[in-house]
């Protein structure tokens, strides 16, 4: 939702009511800001036993997740970890599959393996190609210190616009470098010509995803207007997060319900276009075992990309609409691989951070 358009709805809406809306959400007494930081405070490695490894959940919670909903949680015994999705959590609209809901716990997957390095422990993981979950044994070892490991507090998915400048060859190439998992490969996307490319099939999902009911519904139910809502339940996409100013919930669902597909194809244009290029990530099957190495990989290079200070965001359209996904396949060049996500990348200012629940409510132990 763009400034201009909140004020025309502000202007509908009437400026007293407005205004009264305005000091609420200003309210000091509704610190935004403190959940974020208490939830990416530095990793304590000083730890031990048990309580090092809820740190090392804490971590694992920071990783992305579609729509935020953090899908996930963690049995924990002494040495052992195990993630398990949490299907409360799902998004059966964009994601009848789960195939995003495992790629999220591939990210949650990466990030606890990169605090379990940095704290003195080897994992040890069995992916969950007989199982439903992630089983992560932890060996110790001595402690690795990895940058990727320093960029999981600041990692975020921007959304806002960036600032069109390139990216300086031995950068890009040090990116489309980093260690990637068995059947799991990357696909770089620069250049006029090829942005456009993408952005048929972006415009095309785009128009399927607007025009589905199910899937504005689900949009709306996980979108966090204002602050209260973000606060009180610490998930889902809160407005302050994707550059939205916040709003009364009933004057935010207008607003999305009313959202044309090429309203936000046209924004999605716009968001591609001042970006320095897009990368997508794709497996050789689909099945759970590659879902959650793909989040991995998606989690290694938002990792890198931060510890360089450049930004990046979801444009997943072409990977979540199937039949635009074949085609999106067969039009870019992947051959037998299959696209999984796809995101751009460039320069901007950081973006409010967004929520996470707090690891009591994730963590069982056994």
């Amino acid at each position: 939702m763009t400034r201009a358009r909140f004020l025309k709805m502000v202007a509908a809406a009437g400026s007293g009511a407005a205004i009264a809306y305005v000091l609420y959400e200003l309210a000091p007494w509704m610190d935004g800001e403190s959940p974020a930081a208490k939830s990416r405070q530095v990793l304590r490695t000083d730890r031990e036993g048990l309580p090092l490894m809820e740190e090392l959940v804490r971590y694992a919670t920071l990783a992305a997740s579609g729509h935020n909903a953090q899908p996930w949680r963690f049995l924990v015994s002494e040495n052992q970890i195990e993630i398990h999705p949490d299907f409360s959590r799902r998004l059966p609209a964009v994601d009848p599959e789960d195939r995003e809901l495992w790629i999220s716990l591939g990210c949650a997957l990466e990030n606890l393996s990169l605090a379990a390095r940095k704290a003195g422990m080897e994992p040890e993981i069995d992916y969950p190609t007989k199982t439903d979950f992630i089983r992560i044994r932890l060996r110790p070892r001595q402690p690795n210190e990895n940058p990727l490991a320093e960029a999981i507090r600041t990692r975020q998915n921007t959304r806002n616009e960036y600032d069109g400048r390139s990216i300086v060859s031995t950068e890009r190439h040090k990116l489309m470098s980093i260690p990637l998992e068995p059947g799991i490969s990357l696909r770089q996307f620069d250049g006029t010509s090829e942005t456009e490319k993408l952005l048929e099939y972006i415009t095309a999902g785009d128009k399927i995803q607007f025009s589905d009911q199910a899937f504005v519904d689900e949009l709306v139910e996980w979108i966090r207007f204002d602050k209260r809502e973000a606060l009180a339940t610490l998930d889902g996409l809160y407005s302050r997060c994707m550059g939205s100013p916040p709003v009364p919930r009933w004057l935010g669902k207008r607003v999305v319900h009313g959202t044309s597909a090429k309203t936000q194809s046209d924004s999605d244009a716009r968001m591609l276009r001042s970006s320095a290029g897009a990368v997508a990530i794709a497996s050789d099957t689909d099945s759970k075992d590659a879902w959650v190495r793909t989040g991995q990989v998606y989690e290694r290079l938002a990792l890198a990309m931060t510890a360089i200070n450049v930004k990046s965001a979801f444009l997943n359209q072409p990977t979540e609409v199937p039949a635009i996904r074949h085609q999106f396949q067969d039009g870019m060049g992947f051959g037998s691989a299959i696209p999984q996500l796809l995101l751009r990348y460039g320069y901007s200012n950081p973006m409010p951070p967004s929520f996470r629940r707090s690891v009591d409510s994730v963590i069982d132990w056994s």
